[in-house]
């Protein structure tokens, strides 16, 4: 059992936030959620799972496909290169 958080860990994969944008991240898949803590340029973010919401336009694209990278925190997918247009990850429960 001791190797299964390894197995885990080795797996998680960061995706780049746009260049040059201090993305902002929410409590929710919205805009309507309050900004929890700003991240910095050059920021690379994990994605745990992926939810609609609110529909965002940034860098790549538009679309309403939220990441969530941390328990109760959201950012738009708009402004993190997936490599995708779609979902890359299972919706959020």
């Amino acid at each position: 059992m001791a190797l299964t958080p390894v197995a885990e860990s080795a797996t998680l994969r960061y995706y780049p936030v746009a260049e040059d944008v201090r993305l902002n991240v929410r409590r929710g898949p919205g805009t309507n959620y309050a900004i929890v803590r700003v991240l910095p340029e050059g920021a690379m973010v994990p994605i745990f799972c992926q939810t609609p919401g609110t529909t965002v336009t940034g860098p790549y694209g538009t679309s309403n496909i939220w990441d969530n990278i941390d328990d109760g925190e959201f950012v738009a997918d708009a402004y993190v290169n997936t490599g995708s247009d779609g979902y890359i990850k299972p919706r959020c429960s």
